[in-house]
């Protein structure tokens, strides 16, 4: 009979009950990713917290024209933004304004 592998633990619940809630985008380090759905609003899920207050239209705009960092590639129809450039992007805007 073959041996059994052990079980590998399920994640812990920090608040058992509650629904899950991804970490912040301050909390993320620097080499995390970041899809489309966590910079720009949504019409379909109108209530997620989001980082930027443009469209995606715009965004996408704004990554054609070399004004915001470009997506990395992840698959056929999937891209993701590293945190860092993100981060270092907003940082320049807000030296722009000041």
């Amino acid at each position: 009979m073959a041996k059994r592998q052990p079980k590998t633990q399920s994640p812990v619940v920090e608040n058992p009950g509650q629904p899950y809630r991804p970490p912040s985008f301050d909390d993320l380090p620097d080499s995390a990713l970041v899809r489309q759905a966590q910079l720009v609003p949504n019409r379909k899920k109108p209530g997620v917290p989001v980082l930027l207050s443009i469209s995606a239209a715009s965004l996408w705009r704004k990554v054609a024209g070399g004004t915001f960092p470009k997506p990395i590639r992840l698959g056929a129809r999937t891209t993701a933004w590293r945190v860092g450039d993100v981060r270092a992007w907003l940082a320049a805007q807000q030296e722009g304004r000041q």
